[in-house]
């Protein structure tokens, strides 16, 4: 790590990929640095140099806030970039924020001396390819990925050999019945021959539940987590009829299992793909029938979807959900679709009259179209406020539809 020196730029890779074993490495030789900037999403794991004490040697800015580093940012000593996930690759090759070192973990090289960016392609290819120095930690726990995450092993400026376990996550595990209620009215919602993209966490793995007598899907997504597994297996995923990268399912990356990792292991049914690829809305397009299911945190009356905060308290970041949002919605035939229960684990609702003070907009009103809760399925677009206030309530928890329509009262003195 003595490579790196104070004042520098550096991108750490995230997701299942995060080399905390570098990371620690790097805590470690803080007395002699200052004045880091780092660059990261998703990051899991230990991540030493997030920590408060770490404060006055790195600051970390997060370009999508995960647990590990969600404790600096809303306590100040780190921050929070916004922007869509698919615009960063921009942000690197055009110098609006160089890179110095990038630090990776990948596969081990193969015989002609390429080693694999694994299962986090997405904005780790880019800050590769403009990064001054690469610090690489090679792991043959690391699955080698086809796509664009192939990178030789000569490029590597220091290189630390370290076996350890990929972080692991299952969200098929955790899933409550009113998830999967809302699964299967999703699953009623996709025709054979649709082509996914799936958001983080429970309801798009109750989704994947339920989509087993389906035929002929496909897979273009930023990110999948087990639950595609079983369909892979059952051949209801095969990719058949997508109109570009036909038999083969694009992802930018992925975050689960063991099971998973191996699955993907030089497996030519999947192309691990740049970002900027993967999440732009002229190439998602071309996929018709194109589903896109993402969650939110709550959505207003007017269909202002705040899915990156819980009021002022920064909770995750834009990510990639107005790409596909937007990229669905331009389908022929596709379907975008924000997916949330009625309320909270605390009994709040999720559907409110007003955002939260300080809540982040992800999805704009004017980009929103289906809506799914436990209570079924609406659709605003080309829906005027006080429709839309009308469909929303109608899918709300009972016991808050009263509380609803006060408040849509108030804010659009009639309900028609």
């Amino acid at each position: 790590m003595s490579i790196i020196q104070s004042g520098e730029r550096i991108f750490i890779q995230g997701g299942s990929q995060t080399p905390n074993y570098l990371i620690t490495e790097l805590a470690a030789q803080s007395s002699r640095l200052s004045d880091v900037d780092v660059l990261s999403i998703t990051v899991q794991g230990e991540f030493e140099i997030g920590k408060e004490e770490y404060k006055d040697h790195f600051h970390v800015n997060s370009l999508f806030v995960s647990e590990p580093v969600r404790k600096g940012v809303n306590g100040g000593w780190s921050d929070f970039i916004p922007i869509f996930l698919s615009d960063i690759p921009h942000l690197f090759r055009r110098g609006t924020m160089p890179i110095d070192v990038a630090i990776i973990q990948v596969s081990p090289p193969d015989k002609h001396g390429y080693c694999s960016l694994g299962a986090s392609v997405d904005i780790s290819r880019t800050a590769t390819r403009v990064a001054r120095k690469i610090i690489a930690q090679v792991n043959p726990n690391v699955p080698r990925t086809h796509g664009d995450g192939m990178i030789h092993a000569s490029r590597f400026d220091k290189v630390v050999f370290h076996e350890a376990p990929l972080f692991e996550i299952n969200y098929g595990s955790k899933i409550s019945e009113v998830e999967m209620k809302i699964g299967h009215i999703i699953a009623e919602m996709i025709d054979d021959g649709s082509t996914l993209q799936l958001g983080i966490g429970t309801i798009p793995d109750a989704v994947l539940q339920n989509l087993g007598s389906h035929k002929n899907l496909g897979l273009h997504t930023e990110m999948f987590s087990d639950g595609i597994l079983p369909l892979y297996e059952k051949d209801v995923i095969n990719n058949k009829l997508k109109k570009i990268h036909r038999n083969i399912g694009v992802v930018g990356f992925a975050v689960g299992s063991r099971k998973l990792y191996d699955y993907i292991d030089d497996n030519p049914a999947f192309n691990f793909m740049d970002i900027d690829y993967v999440n732009d809305p002229a190439v998602i397009k071309q996929n018709p029938k194109m589903v896109a299911i993402n969650s939110a945190i709550e959505i207003d009356l007017t269909g202002q979807v705040c899915a990156d905060s819980i009021g002022m308290y920064q909770y995750s970041g834009i990510g990639g959900q107005m790409d596909f949002i937007r990229g669905s919605a331009l389908s022929e035939g596709g379907k975008p679709i924000i997916a949330i229960t009625s309320r909270t684990n605390k009994g709040i609702s999720r559907i409110v009259p007003y955002l939260k003070q300080g809540a982040g907009v992800v999805t704009t009103r004017g980009h929103v179209h289906y809506v799914v809760t436990e209570y079924g399925a609406v659709n605003l677009n080309g829906k005027n406020l006080r429709q839309r206030a009308k469909e929303l309530i109608s899918i709300a928890h009972p016991d808050d539809r009263e509380m609803l329509e006060r408040g849509a009262l108030e804010r659009f003195k009639t309900l028609g």
